[in-house]
């Protein structure tokens, strides 16, 4: 056989090879992003729409080919649920660090981020959260804890201010779950109307799983209060303001952050006309890339936002941001350029200050109004 028929076999082959394979790969490394929420439980609706929120900011940066150093990087979303139990936050901090993420955006419940947040340290492995909001979080020195919102200090602490200066309540009474988040907005709430001149006329308790408030509404009913301060959840609050309706407790309900969605509305009836919340951030509307954001957000995952979506977003751009600029994903390299990042996320200016705290935050008082939520004021500050 000659040299020439043994080559036309080969060359044919060959080609075949060539036509089978990939001309090229789309991306030449993958970077694993964690995230960490309830997504089974009372508390999923919340951990969905956060879950949405970076999946969208990562399929936004494999969409735009993101290089990082001199490689197209390939964003991969590892999700765990947490199911809104520290233990099990622990658990799910732990499987994410040996999946290999290169940094966590989570969790949701002050709860398991504070316990979680430890894993993480312990791993050298950046967590950006989204949701939790006990000052606890970022005030215990952690070199890889970030916040992409405002803290319980700050919006908790605007109700309360805006309580005895601006509505003017004279007989304040407070109410709260007993959990971290719940029970940390109202200590920030009580701190600031002692504060600023404000009179406590009762503290009462419940637990994230009652469903029924009659002991403490007549209690406060008792002592005559003309506003009452709830530390909670949509789906709890909305409960405790049909109970005041039903049990005539004429005082101005105030919710603190995850009362300002459309759920509460919902499920509180016609009990939720004239009540109030306080929420993080800005309303979204009223922000440059806010309109935008819902539009898309809409379009992909054919919901509205629920709550907190916007700040998932942001936590991821902000660890994407990151690693491009530091040239790797690498936690030891591109740690200290998270701590200086700057940049306009769709919540606000995203910046960090020495303990991973949110630099400028801001939170919004809502008012129901003919069915709808309404922003009323919004309070700016570090």
């Amino acid at each position: 056989m000659s040299l020439r028929t043994t080559l036309k076999p080969l060359a044919l082959i060959t080609g075949a090879l060539f036509a089978l394979a990939p001309l090229a790969s789309s991306a030449d490394q993958t970077v694993k992003i964690g995230f960490a929420a309830p997504m089974t439980g009372a508390n999923a609706g919340y951990g969905k729409d956060l879950e949405n929120g970076v999946r969208l900011a990562i399929e936004e940066a494999n969409a735009q080919k993101i290089k990082i150093g001199d490689q197209v990087t390939q964003f991969q979303l590892v999700s765990e649920d947490d199911q809104a139990d520290p233990r099990i936050g622990v658990q799910a901090a732990q499987k994410l660090v040996d999946a290999g993420v290169s940094a966590v955006v989570g969790h949701f419940n002050s709860g398991t981020t504070i316990p979680a947040s430890q894993i993480y340290e312990q791993a050298g492995i950046p967590v950006i959260d989204p949701a939790a909001t006990n000052p606890i979080i970022t005030g215990r020195g952690f070199a890889n804890t970030f916040m992409v919102i405002s803290t319980d200090a700050q919006n908790a602490g605007n109700a309360g201010v805006y309580a005895v200066e601006v509505t003017k309540a004279k007989r304040i009474a407070i109410v709260d779950d007993r959990t971290a988040f719940g029970q940390g907005e109202a200590d920030e709430f009580e701190k600031a109307v002692k504060a600023h001149g404000g009179t406590i006329v009762t503290r009462e308790y419940t637990d994230n799983k009652a469903v029924d408030f009659s002991t403490q509404i007549t209690k406060i009913k008792s002592t005559n209060a003309d506003l009452v301060f709830f530390g909670g959840l949509d789906t709890q609050a909305a409960g405790f303001a049909k109970r005041m309706k039903q049990l005539s407790l004429n005082a101005q309900l105030v919710g603190g952050g995850g009362v300002m969605d459309e759920d509460f509305i919902k499920l509180a009836g016609d009990a939720a006309e004239g009540a109030q919340a306080w929420e993080y951030g800005r309303p979204l509307a009223q922000l440059p890339g806010g309109k935008d954001f819902s539009a898309k957000f809409k379009k992909r995952f054919g919901v509205d936002i629920l709550s907190y979506a916007p700040f998932g977003y942001d936590g991821a751009w902000a660890a994407i941001k990151a690693m491009q600029q530091a040239k790797s994903s690498t936690p030891n390299v591109y740690r200290p350029v998270l701590k200086a990042i700057d940049f306009d996320g769709v919540t606000g200016k995203i910046s960090f200050d020495s303990t991973g705290a949110l630099k400028s935050g801001s939170s919004t008082l809502y008012q129901v109004k003919n069915g709808a939520w309404v922003p009323i004021v919004t309070k700016s500050g570090g």
